[in-house]
């Protein structure tokens, strides 16, 4: 009877380990937000012209193959070497293919065709034979050097041309990231051989299956070799990972570690990149449309028009970087932008002195300043925030140095803003800017396209407030919750207690609106002040919006921030904001 009884509890505890482990690995696999990334597609047919390489080499490595993408005329006036254009490298990843360099290779041409070649990339793509390197490591190492012989043999195609480039950048996907990195640990590579290297999904802290010591001891080279050489290793590098849909390879295995004395390395999921907003799977991540477009439009800015190659300044490369991938004001990059515009011309002058003004503008014949006095306001608030639905890139906000009604400079605050996706957005701390007298909004003069601006001035306490989050073992069976009753268009929820991988919740916001007849649309956005992991949700008002709380990276030890479910509301609305523990994502977290 006792035996019995035993093998029931046992069979009951295996059952029960079996269901969690289902259950866990449901949520890794099959719970998670939608594929929002839009197809990129060729316009004209794609083609892979093979590059001859030296005997020896190809003898030496009869597997592998070099291959410049073109489509149509492009294609056709390029199989007529030299090239003239700056050289970027496609590495693939584990069982890749060359042939994944057409997404952002055909979008790069559409990008030099509208400014009519005036600079142009020539993507090139190496063929690893789609090698399982990711299964067994001994060709790793092969594929390194390979790959050194390649940007040799690119550099020397351009020979003899008035801007011949003298480096190359890098794209590597998954395992070709990490293929790009191990180039530094080659004893002949010249580190200036490489102006840039962007990394898509790449498991950089660790293999995803240790499956041998080839692997393991690859791993080790190369990340002891960029911990020990910090100081030395001045190659800009950007890490993008896919966020919770790319199961494959979790990010935070892709971000790079922070070195105090390697500055010039960024890592950020897809998900918080300004203009991308979305997460995507491990293939995926080579052709969605709207991350490969953000790609793009970083490399044009990157372009030195003295050298017409990848400018060599890491500065400059950085803000590029930081521009695109991290904060982007709505305005187009500019190396050195003026903080000092001139604000002259035959333009209305409106006063406000109101502490909260909404402006809709449709059909405006004139150009409107409206000017906030700060004066009395600053005896009441301690910060000011606008916002505007029109998403172009010029300048629309500034501030005014003792002035009255007017003033004929002012400086850009445009370029502290924020692009968000249905507005760009500004806050200001008043005290941080003793010296202006005005705040100025900027409303252009438009024919037939409408958009809102909104300005308000408020005290921070009235609007963050605190949520913590329920305990890890309360199994969703408890909840918290906090309810606005919104006067104002931006707040601050703070998520206290919540920074560990393992936690997982789910916060469910629940809007409501009086006499409101037309469509609102409100953004909830997560911001990890430790990470750049945010994700944001964007919410038709009124309605029942459910989001994942869950983290790629532990908060550190030293880090006293805390995380943010920062909510771009409307003054007509309720909001009542719900936290509770998800048993079956925490499951997830921990099988992944």
């Amino acid at each position: 009877m006792f035996l019995h009884s035993v093998n029931l509890w046992n069979l009951a505890f295996y059952a029960l380990m079996v269901f969690m482990a289902t259950l866990g690995l449901w949520d890794v696999f099959f719970d998670f937000e939608e594929n929002k990334c839009s197809m990129s597609y060729m316009f004209e047919y794609p083609e892979y012209q093979k590059i001859e390489l030296p005997k020896k080499l190809a003898k030496r490595y009869p597997a592998y193959e070099l291959y410049l993408y073109g489509e149509g005329s492009y294609a056709e006036e390029h199989k007529i070497l030299p090239l003239t254009g700056i050289p970027v490298l496609f590495l693939p990843g584990n069982a890749g293919s060359y042939k994944q360099v057409r997404s952002i290779g055909s979008i790069a041409l559409r990008k030099a065709e509208d400014i009519d070649f005036k600079y142009h990339f020539d993507f090139f793509s190496v063929n690893f034979n789609e090698e399982l390197v990711a299964l067994y490591g001994g060709s790793l190492q092969k594929q390194t050097k390979f790959v050194h012989e390649c940007i040799k043999t690119i550099l020397k195609l351009y020979k003899g041309q008035e801007f011949a480039p003298k480096s190359v950048a890098i794209i590597g996907h998954s395992m070709g990231g990490l293929v790009a990195r191990a180039l530094l640990t080659l004893k002949n590579f010249k580190q200036d051989l490489i102006n840039l290297l962007i990394t898509q999904a790449t498991p950089h802290v660790a293999p995803v299956m240790p499956l041998d010591r080839f692997i393991t001891d690859f791993y080790m080279t190369v990340n002891n070799y960029w911990i020990l050489n910090a100081r030395h290793i001045n190659l800009t590098t950007l890490s993008v990972a896919g966020g919770f849909r790319d199961y494959q390879v979790r990010s935070g295995l892709t971000f790079l570690p922070k070195l105090s004395h390697h500055t010039s390395a960024l890592s950020v999921v897809s998900s918080a990149v300004p203009k991308t907003w979305v997460s995507t799977d491990h293939l995926s991540i080579v052709w969605c449309k709207q991350l490969q477009l953000t790609t793009i439009r970083a490399f044009f800015d990157l372009i030195d028009p003295e050298t017409k190659q990848i400018t060599q300044n890491p500065k400059k490369k950085l803000s590029v970087l930081n521009h695109h991938f991290i904060r982007h004001p709505a305005k187009h990059f500019e190396e050195n932008p003026a903080i000092i515009s001139d604000l002259t011309g035959t333009s209305m002058w409106v006063p406000v002195k109101v502490s909260k003004w909404t402006y809709v503008a449709y059909n405006e014949s004139d150009k409107i300043y409206f000017t906030f006095p700060l004066a009395n306001h600053r005896k009441t608030y301690t910060h000011a925030y606008c916002q505007s639905t029109m998403l172009d890139t010029n300048s629309w906000i500034f501030g005014c140095i003792n002035s009255t009604s007017m003033c004929q400079q002012g400086v850009d605050l445009s370029w502290k803003a924020e692009l968000l996706p249905t507005i760009k957005s500004l806050t200001l701390r008043l005290q941080d800017y003793p010296s202006l007298s005005h705040l100025v909004v900027y409303v252009p003069s438009i024919h037939g396209s409408k958009f809102v601006v909104d300005c308000e001035f408020f005290k921070k306490e009235t609007r963050s407030i605190q949520l913590p989050v329920t305990h890890l073992f309360s199994f969703g069976l408890s909840s918290r919750k906090v309810i606005l009753n919104t006067s104002g268009l931006f707040y601050n929820i703070e998520l206290l207690n919540f920074g560990q991988i393992y936690q997982a919740f789910k916060i469910n916001i629940v809007s409501k609106c009086s006499g409101v007849k037309e469509e609102i649309t409100s953004i909830y956005k997560l911001h990890i002040p430790w990470s750049y992991e945010d994700s944001l949700t964007i919410a038709q008002v009124p309605s029942s919006t459910e989001i994942s709380l869950k983290l790629h990276i532990a908060q550190p030890e030293n880090d006293s921030n805390v995380a943010l479910l920062k909510m771009y509301t409307s003054s007509d609305c309720q909001y009542e904001v719900t936290v509770k523990t998800s048993f079956s994502q925490i499951l997830g977290q921990v099988i992944a």
